[in-house]
């Protein structure tokens, strides 16, 4: 069985993705010379991008990963309330922090996380994502890098998943709703 038989529409190519990460990779180079940038992957959804952004990067960073889970009410609603799983091993104060996410969803992880992150005495929280679903924004949240902007579809591919399926897929797809019981 191919997953690419799962894939209702291919959203953005592989093609396009190396072209944008490339963009990416040369914008946070120029913005950030000079400077202590630290690059912080949220995983799991995350790990491609990253692997692929930090390439792209001509400047020397570092790189750290977190996993952060929404906890509080039911399984589909997040209260906003967020679990740091696994935290960062780096110090941030005086360092530039730049959040590599999958996708920027509702907002409301980040609009905690950040607030948390910029108590650590960090210069700047920046953000970087891949992926853009302003239809589903619940905070005013936004990207400072972004990648494409994609309709509130269940998208699958280059790191994101269903049922931690679909991750290594080399492009973001939309799912078929068959699949998921949409």
């Amino acid at each position: 069985m191919d997953m690419r038989d799962d894939i209702q529409t291919v959203l953005v190519s592989e093609e396009q993705l190396r072209a944008k990460v490339a963009e990416l990779g040369a914008r946070i180079s120029r913005d950030y010379a000079g400077k202590d940038l630290l690059l912080v992957s949220i995983l799991k959804g995350a790990v491609v991008f990253m692997a692929d952004l930090m390439r792209a990067v001509t400047i020397p960073c570092s790189i750290d990963f977190m996993v952060v889970s929404s906890y509080g009410g039911t399984n589909t609603e997040s209260t906003g309330l967020v679990k740091i799983v696994k935290d960062l091993d780096a110090d941030l104060s005086g360092r530039e922090v730049l959040i590599v996410e999958d996708v920027l969803d509702t907002g409301v992880t980040l609009s905690n996380l950040v607030p948390m992150l910029r108590m650590r005495h960090p210069n700047s929280v920046k953000i970087c994502a891949i992926l853009d679903k302003p239809a589903r924004r619940k905070t005013s949240i936004t990207a400072d890098y972004r990648g494409f902007e994609v309709p509130d579809a269940f998208v699958v591919g280059y790191g994101l998943d269903y049922d931690e399926k679909y991750r290594n897929l080399p492009f973001v797809g939309v799912l078929k709703p068959e699949v998921y019981g949409g």
